[in-house]
């Protein structure tokens, strides 16, 4: 049974699809959570919320030094052209630590919109966020310190075209399985029923 069977089983429990992707060779399991489009990740996020908390740990191992960068692939499920539904979320630990991760988006889109720097923070403390996962990616809030040599330069998100996408806007995360992850889009406190995937690379 591949993910979008598992997805689309009302008896699959996601700890059951979170054994099934850690088995799986990377490979393998990149191309399984890139095969989910809108209505499977729907679903998946929903049986996400039975999973164990997220924490920042699962986008930046404790291994990884200050400004040393991790990154994750992504597959969305904006309405847009094939290649711009794949991009990657290049997270770094900042210097001093301090309880919150960098990270910005790295995209085809990228020179036309801007890099979309966001903080990635802890919702615990926030009722209503924790709900929604346990990590948002906030693009209200850009970083505020050094980020990894060979970044983009730290721009806000009210600024060019980027403001059209990425301004007011959080992602909230939710864990599916070793180094996989499923966030939902808000705009400010409105969901907009889109979806990504992310997998960590090693």
């Amino acid at each position: 049974m591949n993910l979008r069977e598992m997805v689309r089983d009302p008896g699959a429990r996601i700890s059951t699809i979170a054994a099934a992707l850690d088995r799986l060779a990377r490979e393998d399991r990149i191309a399984e959570a890139r095969s989910l489009g809108r209505d499977d990740q729907r679903m998946l996020y929903k049986k996400a919320a039975d999973a164990p908390t997220l924490t920042l740990d699962d986008f930046v191992p404790p291994s990884a030094g200050a400004l040393s960068p991790v990154i994750h692939l992504g597959r969305n499920t904006l309405p847009l052209p094939g290649k711009h539904r794949f991009f990657q979320k290049r997270f770094c630990r900042p210097e001093g630590g301090s309880g919150r991760l960098f990270g910005y988006n790295e995209a085809p889109s990228k020179g036309l919109i801007g890099p979309g720097y966001f903080l990635a923070l802890p919702t615990v403390g926030r009722p209503e966020w924790e709900a929604r996962g346990g990590v948002v990616i906030d693009y209200f809030q850009v970083p505020d310190g050094p980020v990894p040599a060979g970044w983009p330069a730290v721009v806000p998100n009210t600024k060019g075209l980027q403001r059209f996408v990425y301004n007011k806007t959080r992602d909230f995360m939710r864990r599916v399985s070793d180094g996989v992850t499923i966030g939902a889009a808000y705009r400010r406190e409105t969901g907009l029923d889109h979806y990504f995937m992310l997998c960590r690379e090693p």
